[in-house]
């Protein structure tokens, strides 16, 4: 990070029946990075609607370092999936404050059923997305126009990445490094962390043979 270039946020959004591992996953990823090399000028936080901890789908309660309101400039926001994304493509508030973060926000991903929530929001006409593999179907239906990539872990299209669930959001969030800071940087926090998913990545998140 130069002096004269402020640092750059990341948020990770979290919300009641989120899957905890499509959020926690990722940020195991990219809290590794930026608290390890902040000379790279990011930084991580969480983000619920008003700042109140919420419970992930399977129990186990997170907190939010800020509200909505009160969160900084986003240059990059995550948007995990889970049980509770179907109440989020139906709230009108929530698919608002989204559309507001595609046009503020450079990048935007999502993980697993996220990507619902992009579709719900009408972000992802017309483009290449993918999703947890039991919701093709549903991101096909939200929107036909979108280019549903069922074979693909995450699909990067520029100013919007979208992955499949779970140990696929771990995949993105090492190409995220990659597109971010480099495949050397990249190549550093995939060996500083363990896949959970078992897989051998490459430099850029993708699943290598061997």
């Amino acid at each position: 990070m130069t002096p004269d270039r402020p640092v750059r946020h990341i948020g990770m959004l979290i919300f009641d029946e989120v899957e905890a591992l499509d959020a926690v996953g990722p940020w195991e990823v990219l809290s590794w990075w930026t608290s390890h090399h902040p000379e790279d000028g990011w930084s991580i936080s969480c983000l619920s609607r008003d700042d109140a901890p919420v419970t992930a789908a399977k129990g186990l309660v997170l907190g939010a370092h800020h509200a909505f309101t009160d969160a900084p400039q986003l240059d990059l926001l995550i948007h995990p999936g889970g049980p509770g994304t179907r109440a989020l493509m139906r709230d009108a508030e929530h698919l608002r404050w989204v559309s507001t973060q595609r046009t503020q926000a450079p990048l935007l991903a999502s993980v697993g059923t996220g990507a619902l929530v992009f579709a719900a929001a009408g972000l992802l006409g017309g483009r290449p997305a993918t999703t947890h593999r039991q919701c093709l179907d549903l991101l096909h239906d939200l929107d036909p126009t979108i280019d549903v990539r069922p074979l693909e872990r995450f699909v990067d299209d520029g100013d919007m990445i979208t992955s499949g669930g779970v140990g696929a959001g771990i995949e993105m969030a090492i190409h995220l490094v990659a597109r971010l800071a480099g495949f050397d940087r990249a190549r550093e926090v995939r060996l500083a962390i363990s896949d959970s998913s078992g897989r051998r990545l490459g430099v850029d998140g993708a699943p290598v043979d061997g």
